[in-house]
């Protein structure tokens, strides 16, 4: 997921770091520096195609590198940081807030590194004050200090600090980190260099945290006897899932086996939990590199990527690839115990495409239409038994939902059927058949789900709209309004549908 590094360039940033005697003295901001290479060091032999930002703030915010693959473009800006007055942790976390906002939108999962000294700032003391204080906790009190918290956007929220553990300010500064973490609504922890506060400790603390979040997925991709290493991004994550009856845990496998293959117009779009790019690791005279490694470095072609070396190397990968794409085809491949995904060719463009994978929920039954995927075979069976079945497959029984039905999950469902029903009734007389269709629609679906106060509340809005008519209005808009508000209140029967009432305006059909 994108990173966005927030590093602290306050004063104190610039305190010396006591270090062992054999050791050079570093200031913490520089410390800091060396802890965010390594960072990037990871990204850049594992994640190369992640998106990286930097961010410094003290008592103000600046974005010095927008999301960027670049990462020797924010290592220099890394290089040219100045000292600035006092921390702001509020301006820091808006800052943030607004780049990812702009950036990446409310629907994207973002990892948030904010990089901090721990001490016992004015800042710090103030927020312990206000957010840990039982006489200011409460819901106000948090938006009119930290309006941006919770983030309106999936995240995991990091703070580093670059001190000893047994520093006494981080005993006063730690209480208000995980304040602050849990308010934002996002996964993440506080961490702290182990052993003392060096350039060492610094440097395994962010290895660490790269091993932790940023280590890539290896696997191999088989069908029959052909094999391939493949690297998939992002990495897939295992499933867990808590249902009515029982936990559901499941485990992605190193090993993705394709089961068979489907015409892409019968898979359709079904749900994904994940969808990822399956990118060939290439075996060359520099040693096993991925295909993210040779994109970076320029080596690579635009279809699928492929090496230099293709002839000499063939890539099953590459073959899968360029069949599924002529052949209009995707490949239903096993990717865990009793858990499917679908390889297929994708293109964001009509010179690119690519091979990706879209894993689907766990177990047999995750493509409604194509039945259990346990039991699927190849055609030429099926077709050696006379008569089979085509997709999508049609249950046995009679659904009850097979006709449509109305959906209230959001407010915005319910607002639109009624905005529905209005504007036809501005349009009477011409549109009475639909005006009275859509609001019988509405009056079954209210008493179905016992929402038997949504009739009155009816009846009140085609009174309010019948008075607010305008005199160009036809006459019988308003006698219509005024006879479906009166049978809203008296009619209670599901079955009984309200009838348009004959005037000598109706016309007859």
């Amino acid at each position: 997921m994108p990173l966005a590094i927030v590093l602290d360039v306050s004063l104190s940033m610039s305190r010396v770091a006591s270090t062992p005697d054999d050791e050079e003295e570093y200031q913490r901001k520089h410390l800091a520096v060396q802890g965010i290479n390594v960072l990037l060091d990871h990204l850049n032999a594992h994640s190369k195609l992640e998106f990286v930002s930097l961010v410094v703030f003290s008592s103000l915010y600046e974005i010095l590198c927008s999301f960027t693959r670049d990462y020797d473009a924010v290592r220099a800006k890394l290089q040219n940081i100045e000292d600035r007055d006092k921390t702001c942790l509020e301006a820091a976390l808006h800052g943030v807030s607004m780049l990812i906002n702009e950036e990446w939108g409310q629907n994207t999962p973002c990892h948030i590194l904010l990089i901090t000294d721990g001490s016992s700032s004015l800042n710090i003391l103030g927020m312990s004050r206000s957010l840990l204080n039982a006489s200011h906790r409460g819901a106000s009190r948090t938006e009119e200090t930290l309006p941006f918290l919770p983030f309106n956007f999936p995240a995991k929220f990091h703070v580093i600090a670059i001190t000893a553990p047994d520093d006494p300010s981080l005993a006063v500064s730690m209480p208000v980190y995980q304040k602050l973490i849990d308010l934002s609504g996002a996964e993440g922890s506080v961490f702290v260099p182990e052993g003392g506060l060096s350039s060492k400790s610094v440097q395994n603390l962010f290895a660490k945290i790269a091993e932790l979040h940023y280590s890539s997925f290896e696997g191999t991709l088989r069908s029959g006897s052909l094999s391939d290493s493949i690297l998939l991004y992002p990495p897939p994550r295992d499933h867990h899932h808590i249902g009515d009856m029982e936990v559901i845990h499941c485990k992605i496998s190193k090993d993705i086996t394709i089961c068979g293959f489907v015409d892409l117009v019968d898979v359709a779009s079904p749900p994904a939990v994940s969808r990822h790019l399956v990118l060939p690791v290439h075996s060359t005279n520099k040693g096993d590199v991925s295909l993210a490694e040779l994109k970076a470095e320029g080596e690579a072609d635009d279809d699928l990527l492929a090496v230099p070396e293709e002839g000499k190397n063939p890539s099953f990968c590459v073959l899968l690839h360029g069949a599924l794409k002529v052949e209009n085809m995707g490949a239903i491949c096993s990717v865990g115990e009793k858990w499917f995904g679908l390889l297929y060719s994708w293109a964001d463009s009509k010179k690119k495409s690519n091979l990706m994978l879209s894993i689907f929920e766990p177990g047999t039954k995750c493509i409604p239409w194509l039945g259990d995927l346990s039991l699927l075979g190849s055609l030429s069976e099926a077709s050696g038994q006379g008569s089979f079945t085509t997709f999508p497959i049609k249950p046995n029984e009679k659904r009850s939902y097979a006709q449509s039905c109305v959906v209230w999950v959001q407010p915005g469902n319910l607002q639109a059927d009624i905005q529905k029903i209005l504007r036809h009734a501005r349009k009477m007389p011409d549109k009475t058949q639909h005006f009275y269709k859509e609001l019988n629609r509405l009056k079954r679906a209210a008493l179905s789900m016992g929402f038997a106060d949504l009739m009155e509340t009816m009846a009140v809005i085609l009174d309010r709209e019948c008075t607010l008519l305008p005199h160009t209005a036809h006459p019988d808009c308003a006698i219509q309004l005024t006879h479906a508000a009166a049978q809203l209140r008296l009619s209670r029967d599901v079955r009984h549908n309200i009838t348009a009432l004959r005037t000598k305006f109706t016309h007859d059909d």
